[in-house]
């Protein structure tokens, strides 16, 4: 456990934002959601038991990347495939919404 401790100790910030990248004489700054989790456990809650165990994971959802528009403002451009992969949740959501809205009216 404390090896895991240690090796995710810097998980946070500086891994939602990325080292920045010059591209095209821009510097851009990649973004990202960053998640992880742990659990472990034991059979009846007895540390000395056969059947014990533990695991872990995570993932990184690419968000897009911050960087400077033609005025000089620092600007959020969203990753395209990101934006579509989070709004087909929320789209079927508002679909079965009218759906019933529209059951119940009837």
């Amino acid at each position: 456990m404390t090896s895991l401790t240690e090796s995710f100790k810097n998980v946070g910030v500086s891994r939602a934002y990325g080292e920045p990248i010059r591209l095209d004489g821009k510097e851009l700054v990649p973004v990202a959601l960053v998640s992880f989790g742990f659990g472990g456990g034991t059979e009846g809650g007895d540390p000395d038991a056969a059947g014990s165990g533990g695991g872990g994971g995570g993932f990184v959802f690419p968000l897009g990347v911050y960087t400077h528009d033609d005025g000089g403002r620092l600007t959020f451009r969203p990753n395209p495939l990101s934006l579509t992969a989070c709004l087909v949740p929320l789209v079927c959501a508002v679909g079965f919404a009218l759906r019933g809205a529209l059951r119940a009216r009837r």
